[in-house]
Parts: C-alpha cells; structure tokens; sequence
C-alpha cells in the first residue's frame, strides 16, 4: 500500500462518533483560540492591504467576522488573520507546524456549503493528526524548505474529510495542493516580512482549489508523495513513512496554544523574565544571559533578530521579547510598540543568548531556557522548562477563555462556539 493509500484510508475512515471526547473539546479550544486571533488581526497591515483586492474576488464564502467574497480569496484571508499575530498554536517536533491555521480554509468551504461545527471537528481533527504525523516523519526547515509544505497537506486532507471525499478525490485533492507548491524556508531567516504569515494563507488559497477542483473532476497524478520525482525522493527522502500510518486521531492533544503572542520558542522566555521583571532595576543591568535549546538559538537569534524592524521580526526576536517583557513586565499585542524604544534596544546591547547542550537535549519534549541577569552587582536567576500552555502545562478553558476576551473584547459568542456541533458554521463566525 503507498503512501498516499495509507492517509487515504484513515481520513476516509474517520467518524465523529468515533472520536475520544478530548479531541472533540479540543478541537473547540483551537477554533475559539484561532478565531481570537483573527478577530483581532481583522484590521491589521496586512489584512487591510489584501482587503483591497477583495473587490476582485466575489463569491458565497466567509471571511471571518466579516463579509462573503471567492472561496479562495476566503481561505486565505481568513489563515492570514489566524496567523498574522503569531498567536495561534503550535506543535515542535522533527518540523513545527502551526496547526490551526487550517481553520481558515475549512471555515472558507463550511460556510460555502453550510457545513455543521461537527463536521469542522471531525475535519479538523483529521488535519491536525495529519499535519502532526508528517512533523514527526522528517525536518523540512533543515533542508531550506517551509512547514507550510506539511500545512498544505493537512488542510488538503482536513477538507477532503469535510467534504466526504473517497480515496482518490482525497489523494487528488492532497496532489493538487502538493506539487505545484512547495514553499522555501527563505520566507523565515532574517528581516521578516507579511508573507510570514502569508505562506501559510497561500496554503490554504491552494488547499481550498485543490478540494474544489477535485469535486469537480479536475485530476492529478496519484502518487505526490511516494512517486518516483514525488515529494519524499526529490524534498525528502529520509521521511519516516512509518509515523503516517498511524490508526489515532489525538494528534491535537500533543499540541501547544500559546499564551503569549511571541514565537513558541519564546514562551517560557516571556515567563522567565516576568519572574525577574520585579527584582532588578532595569537602568542597572550589566548583562543578561541567555540559555537555551539549539532551535531557539537559530530561529531567534539570528543577527537581523537583534534589530527588528517590524512586528513579524520582532515576534521572532529572542532578545526583543526578553528586553519589552523586562521593561513592562507584561507581553501583549502591543508590546510591539517597543521597536523603536531606546531603553528596550539599549537592554537588548546586554543580551547573549547561548546554546545549552542538555536543553538541546530535551528539546522538543521540553523547552527549557534559563535567564541569568547581573543588575547592581547581584546575580538573578530564572529557569522555565515547559511553559504554559504547553501539552504537559495546559491552559484551562477559562485561561482560553481569558484569552479570547482580551484579544477582542467579545463575551456573547462564547457560548455558541462552545456548542457549535449542530450549527452552521458559518452563521457562528
């Protein structure tokens, strides 16, 4: 059985009522996080520039909290505003993937063809399992490649199981997203930009034409994958095809939602120097030092991380996000603000960060960093080893809750995304 046959049949065999309770309530939890997100991205750069081609697009499908326009315009307005603040979950394995950007397409086709909230959670579900079990096969961003290669895998397949697909329309569907689209990890290193959360909004643009083409008849070759010039021989041919074929669907409960709106790699470091935030006096600092894992080092610390110069830099700002956390002692959306603050820059002159080889070690099962700051001649320590919000440390439902409130000052939908099973969804968005 290929490769391709293999995710066919276990997206083809999923059932709702086959799912474990818990990954019903957490598909809930990520769609309420994710819509937070994007109704708080709503009017952002980036969205209000793409907002003004969406005359060009008219059509039936939902752009959250907002109107109708094309199917694929949707699908990536809505995986745009998911994504932009960088605020939305995560998983780190072998590749990191943020999961829930899958709900912009499949919100796009729901509201087309007035799909239920169960049949986005079963789809949904099918996704994240998906997009989990390729992040354990192989690493692409070691390779020059983007995780958004694997997003675009999982949206194809979470959509197939929302429009009921046999196996070949699944598998048509997965090759049409695939091949002609496979993204280069030059979107980020360096000086970032809006395609950073772009990338993903294309995904999803492409996901959602690869389903809708597949409905309609359009084919593609069978074997996008295994082929012989498929993805796993020409991107990645040391692809563990053995974490695909896998007969779980509780994939999303080894997930992380961020609690912070800073890359994952961040988290506990927001935690760490709030620990701090109160005990130094910020004019007095010597040093700051920085241990953690390899990943965090590379990701977040590159040279141009040390003078960001704009929000998606910033929230990939190792010692950005450590220097406003200390200054405010708080981390939000509007901590941006801080790029041009001379007293963060200035904190930011005093920070190393340096690879720790035990926590390199325990990565990705753990993410430990350690914050070592001299101030006043006096030594101060923090250390944070999984952070809120992580699967080991999970935020309760009011912390969810919590979240969404303060990203969008809304309290009244709240109890209709909580029992979305048997509502429309798009009359919830």
């Amino acid at each position: 059985m290929s490769i391709e046959e293999s995710i066919a049949n276990y997206i083809s065999g999923v059932k709702y009522e086959d799912l474990d309770d818990k990954v019903k309530h957490e598909v809930k939890r990520r769609f309420i996080d994710a819509l937070g997100v994007a109704y708080s991205s709503i009017n952002s750069e980036p969205a209000n520039k793409i907002k003004k081609m969406s005359m060009l697009y008219p059509g039936n499908s939902k752009i959250i909290g907002s109107g109708k326009v094309s199917p694929d315009f949707s699908a990536f307005m809505n995986s745009l505003i998911i994504r932009y603040m960088d605020f939305n979950d995560t998983y780190l394995s072998l590749e990191p993937l943020h999961p829930s950007d899958m709900f912009g397409p499949l919100i796009s086709l729901s509201s087309l063809f007035n799909k239920t909230g169960k049949d986005l959670i079963t789809a949904a579900a099918v996704g994240y399992e998906i997009g989990t079990r390729l992040c354990d096969s192989t690493s692409l961003r070691k390779k020059g490649y983007d995780h958004v290669n694997f997003t675009e895998i999982a949206m194809a397949a979470a959509l197939s199981k929302l429009m009921d697909f046999d196996n070949d329309k699944i598998i048509n569907t997965i090759s049409i997203s695939l091949i002609p689209h496979i993204a280069l990890r030059q979107t980020r290193v360096g000086n970032l930009t809006m395609w950073k959360a772009g990338a993903a909004a294309n995904s999803a643009r492409n996901s959602v034409f690869a389903a809708l083409a597949s409905l309609y008849g359009f084919t593609s070759a069978n074997e996008p994958i295994s082929g012989k010039l498929g993805f796993k021989n020409i991107i990645a041919p040391d692809m563990d095809i053995s974490k695909l074929d896998k007969k779980t669907s509780d994939g999303i409960l080894r997930t992380y939602i961020k609690k912070y709106p800073v890359e994952y790699h961040a988290q506990a470091a927001v935690t760490a120097a709030l620990k701090l935030a109160n005990e130094i006096d910020i004019n007095s600092i010597d040093e700051i030092n920085v241990y953690t894992y390899e990943a965090a080092v590379s990701i977040l610390a590159d040279e141009e991380k040390w003078e960001p110069k704009n929000k998606e830099t910033a929230d990939h700002s190792l010692p950005f996000i450590i220097a406003s956390t200390l200054l405010n002692k708080d981390f939000w959306v509007n901590s941006y603000d801080d790029i041009k603050n001379s007293t963060v820059m200035n904190i930011m002159k005093k920070i190393r960060v340096i690879e720790d080889k035990e926590y390199t070690k325990q990565y990705p099962e753990k993410l430990p960093i350690k914050l070592s700051i001299r101030s006043n001649n006096k030594n101060h320590e923090s250390e944070v080893i999984i952070p809120r919000g992580h699967y080991l440390n999970p935020m309760t439902d009011q912390e969810v809750e919590t979240k969404f409130v303060r990203l969008t000052g809304l309290t009244n939908v709240l109890r209709d995304l909580w029992s979305m099973e048997d509502k429309e969804v798009g009359n919830i968005v």
